[in-house]
């Protein structure tokens, strides 16, 4: 498995987590579990996978709004905070899902093209 999907697997299962939070306890509690998962979780995820060789720009650009959201959630608390959080939360899932297409994406050209040269090389006798 690659860092990629790794990183946006754990982006979109923390963003899935803090939103269900979010909702379901107290603002005290609520701005403890984001600090954890949103301000230093995913900010120290993003900030190592970005250094990480073979991201791309694209998922190099989504990281970045990962972890402007992640420290956007640190700097308010009470009310604003739990919706704030909430936002971020709910912005981290389709960036994540985002990065999952992506990388698949990637993953299939580069198997497409490998079966597009193999069967392009061969006469057809060869094939059947």
């Amino acid at each position: 498995m690659s860092t990629r999907f790794i990183s946006n697997l754990l982006l979109a299962l923390a963003g899935g987590l803090v939103l269900v939070v979010t909702q379901a306890f107290a603002p005290p509690v609520v701005a403890w579990i984001a600090f954890g998962v949103t301000g230093v979780g995913v900010l120290l995820l993003m900030a190592a996978t970005t250094l990480a060789p073979g991201r791309g720009h694209l998922q190099r650009t989504l990281d970045a709004v990962a972890g402007a959201l992640a420290a956007w959630t640190i700097v308010f608390s009470g009310t604003v905070m739990v919706w704030l959080t909430f936002g971020a939360a709910a912005t981290m899932v389709p960036i994540a899902a985002a990065g999952l297409i992506v990388h698949e994406l990637s993953t299939e050209r580069v198997v497409h093209s490998l079966e597009d040269v193999r069967t392009h090389d061969r006469p057809m006798e060869a094939l059947a």
